[in-house]
């Protein structure tokens, strides 16, 4: 069974839930910073997840949990592009540590991540969404309880697919 992300629905089975993404739709990804989701189908590469906000996390993934000075690589001018980092680092990236809590919980894909080719896109994740589903820069996003749920029915060999 896989993950089914279309029309601004998340579905896995009977699961169907309301998510938020990319300003600019679904469609093949152009480049960096282009605000689309990428169709197309993915693997779950890792689970991220706030320690000190998030308690008893369910799950048959392994989990990761985000410290303060991590963050994700979106400069494809760095050799680190679309990877975890830990900064101060020189290049451009992304906080994984967020006060607005829409990293409290990630779900990376391996959109771009084997091979990782430059500047057609970066990070990106399932996340919490923000309270009135705005749009994302590019990445899914569903209500923290969705995706709490969500995490405890899934395992390392689910697939996504956006379409």
């Amino acid at each position: 069974m896989h993950i089914l992300i279309q029309n601004k629905f998340l579905t896995y089975g009977n699961y169907k839930v309301k998510c938020a993404i990319g300003k600019r739709g679904i469609r093949k990804k152009r480049k960096e910073g282009d605000l689309i989701t990428p169709k197309g189908n993915y693997s779950i590469k890792k689970l991220f997840y706030r320690k000190d906000r998030v308690n008893k996390l369910k799950t048959k993934l392994k989990k990761n949990i985000i410290n303060k000075n991590f963050g994700w690589c979106d400069d494809p001018k760095s050799r680190k592009y679309n990877q975890l980092i830990k900064y101060p680092f020189n290049y451009s990236y992304e906080k994984l540590y967020r006060k607005d809590r829409i990293y409290d919980i990630i779900l990376v894909l391996d959109y771009n991540i084997n091979p990782i080719k430059k500047n057609i896109g970066s990070a990106i994740f399932i996340h919490v969404a923000k309270n009135n589903y705005m749009r994302t820069k590019g990445c899914v996003a569903i209500k923290k309880s969705s995706l709490r749920k969500l995490i405890q029915l899934i395992n390392k060999n689910t697939k996504v697919k956006i379409s």
